[in-house]
């Protein structure tokens, strides 16, 4: 079995999951502390607690589209609900599942692969609306934090990089 782990920034309340956006999504959600159009609940949207993998995915702030990086502080109540309704997104199964799990090699500073495999969680319809609707707790745009992170990298930096980084830990799913 490959090492799977959910590390993620917590508290006893809520989480922290990343997203990238183009300014058009990204402005009006932080300025609103929700989502709300031209973000489309109706459409699968993909959410990971890992600050590293959410960097590999948009490249730290440069690719198209992925211009802000988003930290989303949801509740755990939700985020163990869709945990828990999870079906893998390679498995056939009748129907479409509102909820979608991929497990993908972690990433290091230089987007490396690490041991160990970091969780991205696909909510559509209702769980979607959940997330928007009820779960979300605060949006903060931390795209500036990424920068630094990435001109710490491209300065050859690990030490300084690895200082910015949010403090992520293991974090085990609840079954309340």
């Amino acid at each position: 079995m490959e090492n799977r782990e959910i590390r993620a920034d917590y508290d006893d309340q809520s989480i922290v999951v990343y997203q990238a956006y183009s300014p058009a999504i990204a402005l009006p959600a932080v300025a609103a502390q929700r989502f709300v159009p031209p973000f489309k609940a109706e459409r699968m949207t993909w959410i990971k607690p890992s600050f590293l993998w959410m960097m590999y995915r948009c490249g730290y702030a440069r690719k198209e589209g992925q211009e802000h990086v988003l930290a989303v502080r949801i509740t755990r109540e939700g985020f163990d609900w869709a945990v828990s309704q999870a079906v893998e997104s390679n498995a056939q199964v009748k129907g479409k599942p509102a909820v979608r799990v991929q497990w993908d090699p972690e990433r290091g500073l230089r987007h490396e692969p690490l041991p160990h495999r970091s969780i991205q969680i696909g909510l559509a319809r209702e769980a979607s609306d959940m997330y928007v609707n009820e779960w979300t707790v605060s949006i903060t745009d931390v795209t500036a934090l990424a920068r630094e992170v990435h001109a710490a990298v491209r300065a050859g930096d690990d030490e300084a990089a690895r200082a910015l980084l949010p403090v992520e830990r293991p974090y085990a799913v609840s079954e309340r």
